[in-house]
């Protein structure tokens, strides 16, 4: 069997993965506090990985609250070298209905007050990260290449629009992240990618549109809506995974 390669981090919905056999829990204490949870390590497709609770495993942490840096440190610090981040977003094109999947290409970030780097004391010298792309694109390849494998609908670009949270968003904003590009929005992507390049893991996101966006669909958000949209789409992101880690080396 492989050496553990992949982190798979999941967001809303996707507290557990299904058909992984777990083969134990560890608990990591970094220099930058707790991470939402003990990394999970399990074989899944045959290959081993690494799973985390973006939200913690009772999903109790709202996304202005989650320690970021503690969860990519605590990854990177078990050796593995790729990150699949799954998340659930609002469809802001009007093409991405909620069940849509999208493998965004870029990523805007509105967040503030935020931890969002790991360069900041001690250092020998000032450290800037190239983030003109800001996913790996062979990673995200391979997202496309699951998503083929296992017979699904997808888009293969996007823009997430990155939101404080822990509130949705106002119609007049998602009409400001549409004429800034953005395609979808949710409220984890940033810091999280970031940090991940200034550890240089490739790192891809997966994002499952479970609602229109604010001011994009017809009347109130349905927080009821959304809990089923998240359930089926999820149902699909466990199914593209097990497609995606055999691909892993390939």
């Amino acid at each position: 069997m492989d050496m553990t390669e992949l982190a798979i981090i999941g967001g809303t919905g996707l507290t557990t993965l299904k058909n992984l056999d777990i083969i134990k829990r560890e608990v990591v204490h970094t220099p930058f506090g707790e991470p939402s949870g003990p990394l999970t390590h399990g074989v899944l497709s045959g290959k081993e990985v690494v799973f985390l609770a973006r939200h913690g495993y009772g999903h109790t942490i709202p996304p202005h609250k989650i320690n970021y840096r503690a969860n990519i440190w605590a990854l990177h610090h078990t050796g593995v070298k790729q990150v699949i981040a799954v998340a659930a977003v609002g469809g802001i094109s009007d093409d991405l209905e909620p069940g849509s999947l999208v493998i965004p290409d870029q990523i805007v970030d509105y967040t503030s007050a935020r931890d969002n780097t790991f360069f900041e004391d001690g250092l020998s010298h000032v450290t800037h990260v190239d983030f003109t792309q800001p996913y790996s694109e062979e990673l995200r390849q391979l997202l496309i290449r699951g998503c083929q494998a296992a017979n699904l609908d997808f888009v293969d670009h996007g823009t997430y629009a990155t939101t404080q949270g822990p509130r949705l968003e106002t119609a007049a904003e998602i009409d400001r992240l549409a004429r800034d590009g953005c395609t979808v929005v949710g409220m984890t992507g940033m810091p999280e990618a970031a940090l991940a390049r200034e550890l240089d893991l490739h790192y891809a996101a997966f994002a499952v549109v479970v609602n229109k966006a604010a001011g994009r669909g017809t009347g109130p958000i349905s927080m009821h809506d959304i809990e089923l949209s998240v359930k089926q789409g999820m149902d699909k992101v466990r199914d593209v995974l097990e497609h995606v880690v055999p691909l892993l080396g390939t």
